[in-house]
């Protein structure tokens, strides 16, 4: 019956899944400025609002009050080879292997900062630091370990920073997140009876939602007139997913006694991560920015699943899910640069390597996730001292992994095209 087990279990895998610019259970796309050079100043530049997210205490280095938002587009492909499929040694499982299960996809953000003094600011931020949508074709081959996966995580940011001398600044903000949820997969007929193996194949829907309560802070320091260093910490998430399980269309047979829908109950920690950068104003035209980050994901041991009122009969595959996901702790890096051309022209370039969290042992086809390498153009124009539009390209290059799960393995490739659009309007 693990089959089932997979897709209660995805509930909670996916409450924070696959991402575009970030690797594991995390999105990037909060800033097109900062996206221009790969995120590698985010914690120690200030360009305009969304420094909110990137380090809170840059909002101390805004003059004036400014309204910063913008979209990102994500147009993601993933190559399947080599895929075979079985639910035990002798039974085979057909189906197809487009590969074509991620949807364009769009994420927006906003921010609002104000100075309050000399010293003191305040904001809000509206942004998605986690979210997943994939949908594999009808009758994939991979069915039985997962579908649809459509997850949304909205986060609100009240933010202050405060400014102790033209250098020193520091910046808190505690984090409403609101997380919603749906996941579907297969359940073979053989699953409930090996006599119903000839059967179609029954599904597993799964909704859920959540809010919990974190928060980011962060201290930049000016080093020398050139050199700013900064360091920001996102707070882990204890989220407690409430919802329904649904299950329908199993074999006739066993149909009254399992097909109906079913209040699920999930926990699970969305780790704590610590960004740091320096940027350095090598020329008066010429800026220069370093960063890493440090994710950790081992937090996500593993994950325990309660539905309740299963028929005793299913309980030992529907009652209570545990599973391990051995995750590890990972770090990214990330250069880049920023060239002002003239006073109305700057343009950006960087490069970002970004560690996945699981491997070829580990890996899900809801997370087929492999080290990756981050390209990134973008540029910024100042239209007028109040409005500057800023825009940025990445193409994201993953390396081959491997999945290997209980009835389906492959080899998965992926790669994305990202755009990211933004304008900051000051007052």
């Amino acid at each position: 019956m693990k089959y089932s087990n997979k897709a209660v279990l995805a509930a909670a895998i996916a409450a924070a899944s696959t991402q575009a610019m970030a690797n594991g259970l995390a999105l990037n796309e909060q800033s097109a400025s900062s996206a221009g050079s790969a995120y590698a100043g985010r914690a120690s530049t200030a360009a305009n609002a969304s420094t909110l997210f990137g380090n809170p205490a840059g909002m101390s280095r805004l003059e004036r009050a400014e309204v910063s938002g913008g979209l990102a587009f994500i147009d993601a492909s993933t190559d399947i080879s080599d895929a075979e499929g079985q639910l035990a040694p002798g039974l085979p499982v057909s189906g197809t292997n487009d590969g074509d299960m991620v949807p364009f996809s769009t994420i927006p953000f906003g921010y609002y900062v104000t100075p309050i003094s000399d010293k003191l600011h305040a904001g809000i931020g509206v942004y998605a630091p986690f979210g997943v949508e994939s949908d594999y074709e009808n009758g994939w081959q991979g069915r039985y370990e997962g579908v649809t996966s459509m997850v949304q995580v909205v986060t609100i940011q009240p933010t202050v920073s405060y400014a102790f001398n033209d250098r020193v600044s520091v910046g808190f903000g505690p984090t409403i997140n609101h997380i919603s949820g749906e996941l579907t997969s297969n359940v073979p007929a053989a699953a409930f009876n090996p006599a119903l193996a000839a059967m179609s194949d029954a599904d597993v829907e799964i909704e859920g939602d959540d809010i919990a309560y974190g928060y980011n802070l962060g201290v930049l320091f000016g080093i020398t007139d050139r050199l700013d260093w900064g360091l920001t910490y996102h707070s882990k998430v204890d989220y407690s997913l409430e919802g329904d399980t649904t299950i329908s269309g199993t074999p006739a047979p066993v149909a009254p006694a399992i097909d109906g829908k079913y209040d699920a109950e999930l926990d699970i920690t969305m780790p704590e991560s610590v960004d740091t950068s320096f940027s350095f104003q090598a020329t008066d035209a010429l800026a220069l920015y370093a960063g890493a980050t440090f994710t950790r994901w081992s937090r996500l041991e593993g994950i325990e699943v309660e539905n309740s009122g299963v028929n005793a009969m299913f309980q030992s595959s529907f009652g209570t899910i545990t599973e391990e996901l051995e995750w590890e702790d990972t770090w990214s890096f990330a250069v880049g640069g920023a060239y002002q051309l003239n006073p109305k022209w700057v343009i950006r370039a960087g490069y970002a390597f970004d560690e996945s969290p699981t491997n070829d042992q580990h890996r899900t086809v809801r997370i087929p996730v492999s080290d990756r390498d981050i390209y990134t153009l973008g540029a910024g124009w100042n239209v007028s001292d109040d409005l500057t539009l800023d825009a940025a390209y990445a193409y994201i290059d993953e390396e081959k992994g491997e999945v290997n799960q209980d009835t389906y393995s492959a080899d998965f490739e992926n790669s994305a095209h990202g755009l990211a659009l933004q304008a900051t309007y000051r007052f």
